[in-house]
């Protein structure tokens, strides 16, 4: 009996296989399930949106130094004057 059952257990999970979306075996810890191609398409979106936020900060940190070394040079003109 318990062949048997290795045996049908088989031929279904190869079933499964052959169908889309009904390979679901990964889990992420909170009880959703997911397969590989969504796991890595999300942390393909994930990665995307780190670099467009580190992007963003570093364009912010670049415009705000532009800024202060404009204000400095301005300070620095007007006491020379």
């Amino acid at each position: 009996m318990a062949m048997r059952s290795v045996l049908s257990r088989g031929a279904l999970t190869r079933s499964m296989e052959t169908t889309r979306g009904a390979t679901r075996y990964f889990s992420d810890g909170k009880g959703k399930i997911l397969s590989e191609e969504e796991r890595a398409a999300e942390n393909v979106y994930i990665q995307k949106k780190e670099r467009e936020k580190l992007q963003k900060l570093k364009e912010k940190a670049e415009k705000e130094k532009a800024q202060k070394e404009k204000e400095n040079a301005e300070k620095v003109s007007a006491v020379a004057t």
